[in-house]
């Protein structure tokens, strides 16, 4: 019977004893700090890969009073939105030296107060929330008062700040692109399907829909609108009701990509073509909007400028260069058309 050989872990007196320097300058080495010189540094860099030297981040963080991670908290993983936005915030968190510790709540709210309490002031210095979705602002607003510098992103009300940081983008501006566009091609019989309650997460996106069927004076029916869940399914069974109950909608208004996703699928399911028939402009620009066919026009949100700003916001809180109020917008939505839109066939 073998065994297995036990491999002593490699500490940073280990790499000062090979280079012939003290712990101190192997530190101030590693982190770039200090007066060292060129010959000694690169004696020190030699010794740390002779020894496959790999700091001990825990301890780093023990010593210094300072967690090497960030947290990212996401309401769902599975919407491909936020792995988008994971990955943009992740290289940003890098080059602040700090890693992304990410929690997906799967829309429990019990699940975020967990991880807050958890993680947020040991295991990580500062919380990025990605959408606060289900999870109060009050309490964020108490993780804040604890100490804890906490930033939400992607939050969708500019002109309604949470009273804590946040990275904002206009929803609202967002909606009024996507409906603009479909009534420039000339459709006047619009249905809408929004992924969140009529008060909801969406619910600005959904009041620029209502803004601009207003301004062109099209007679705006409740029958003519769904409330859903967001999520690809719910996108598909709202549309398959929509369309059965209206099937002489020209076009549908989709608060998200996801669930537009499932209205393509559902509109080819009962016989419609897309655009020949029926025409479908939503919002996000997520990859698989441009992935599938025909291509989804949608209103592009700047999700790698709400990540990096986020993390960057979340740093300068952390650092006192940030008001506990501050509100940083992004660059404005873009109109992108793809082939799920054009004019309806009766113009």
């Amino acid at each position: 019977m073998s065994s297995k050989q036990f491999t002593p872990t490699v500490t940073i007196r280990d790499v000062a004893e090979d280079a012939g320097v003290s712990v101190m300058t192997v530190s101030n080495v590693l982190r770039g700090r200090g007066r060292v010189g060129e010959e000694t540094r690169l004696r020190v860099l030699e010794a740390v890969e002779r020894q496959g030297y790999r700091p001990n981040l825990t301890a780093r963080a023990l010593v210094e009073r300072k967690a090497p991670t960030l947290a990212l908290m996401l309401s769902c993983i599975t919407n491909p939105f936020y792995p988008e936005f994971t990955l943009a915030a992740n290289l940003a968190a890098l080059k602040h030296e700090r890693h992304l510790l990410v929690c997906n709540t799967d829309h429990e709210p019990d699940r975020g107060t967990s991880f807050l309490q958890q993680v947020a002031g040991s295991l990580s210095d500062g919380v990025l929330v990605a959408n606060y979705g289900e999870l109060p602002v009050e309490e964020l607003k108490a993780l804040q008062k604890r100490g804890v510098p906490v930033v939400i992103s992607v939050w969708e009300l500019p002109d309604e700040p949470p009273g804590i940081p946040c990275v904002t983008f206009d929803s609202k501006g967002a909606a009024r692109l996507a409906v603009e566009h479909l009534i420039d091609l000339g459709h006047r019989r619009i249905g809408a399907i929004i992924g969140s309650p009529k008060n909801g997460i969406h619910r600005a996106r959904f009041a620029g829909y209502q803004e601009v069927i207003r301004e062109a004076r099209i007679r705006r029916l409740a029958a003519d609108e769904r409330f859903t869940e967001d999520s690809f399914d719910d996108g598909y069974q709202a549309a398959t009701d929509l369309l059965t109950s209206r099937p002489d909608l020209t076009a549908i208004f989709v608060s998200n990509d996801l669930p537009a996703l499932g209205v393509l699928n559902a509109a080819s399911d009962l016989g419609y073509s897309v655009p020949g028939d029926l025409s479908v402009v939503s919002i996000t620009d997520i990859v698989p909007a441009r992935q599938s066919r025909p291509g989804l026009t949608t209103v592009a949100i700047p999700t790698t400028e709400l990540a990096e700003k986020g993390i960057g916001l979340l740093v300068d809180l952390m650092n006192g260069r940030a008001s506990q109020t501050a509100v940083i917008r992004t660059s404005a939505p873009r109109l992108i058309v793809r082939g799920s839109t054009a004019a309806p066939s009766d113009v």
